[in-house]
């Protein structure tokens, strides 16, 4: 049998090249923005200030739940809300973090995203809530996040940009882009008048139905 790879360095390749692909997608620029992904008893983080392009596997910083890196090199200055988040929800596996257009513009106006269509049902809820404005990098933005990301999957972050969770990289990465097309449906709707908004059973109707959403054999097709 092939010896199997070192996982930590599986799970940082991973995380390199799932930074560069938000920032093929364009929901990145240079090095604005950050990734993780949950290890057993802490979490793997994109470092500070290196552009995507530059990003390798090696650059990534293994961090413990106490907030302390693991190895040299400096970690994301948004670590605190990634290790918040692992610490207070169970369910999360991995985090994207991102400064992308359409979701940054919206959060600029402290707006939540609210149930214009169907699919915000994938975030998790009725609506993407908006965090409360604090200065990057503080306790302060971590614990607003908390309270915008209860009960979902997603939030924007006032005069900032978006988090998406998810149970792995994939999820996570998926919901990232969906919230960022959503920003964008919103936006160019508006220009049309306020949209016309689902009331909240026909919103609940679609939350039910996302529960069993992508999986094989529902027969759905939200």
């Amino acid at each position: 049998m092939p010896e199997r790879g070192n996982p930590s360095e599986e799970m940082s390749a991973a995380i390199a090249e799932a930074y560069r692909s938000l920032a093929r997608d364009r929901l990145i620029l240079h090095a604005a923005g950050n990734v993780s992904l949950r290890t057993r008893g802490g979490f793997l983080i994109t470092p500070s200030g290196i552009p995507a392009e530059a990003l390798t596997a090696e650059s990534i910083i293994s961090m413990g739940l106490d907030g302390k890196p693991k190895q040299a090199g400096k970690p994301s200055s948004e670590w605190r809300f990634h290790r918040d988040i692992y610490a207070a929800r169970k369910d999360v596996g991995a985090i994207v973090h991102t400064h992308s257009p359409a979701a940054t513009a919206l959060s600029c106006q402290r707006r939540a995203l609210p149930p214009f269509h169907y699919m915000i049902g994938v975030a998790g809820g009725a609506d993407v809530r908006c965090a409360d404005y604090a200065l990057f990098g503080t306790q302060e933005l971590s614990d607003a996040v908390l309270v915008a990301l209860e009960g979902r999957k997603a939030c924007l972050m006032a005069n900032h940009g978006m988090i998406a969770v998810g149970k792995d990289l994939s999820d996570a990465l998926s919901l990232a882009a969906e919230v960022e097309n959503l920003c964008d449906l919103y936006q160019r709707s508006c220009v049309y008048g306020p949209p016309v908004l689902l009331s909240d059973a026909e919103m609940k109707a679609a939350l039910v139905a996302f529960r069993s959403y992508g999986q094989r054999g529902s027969g759905r097709k939200p």
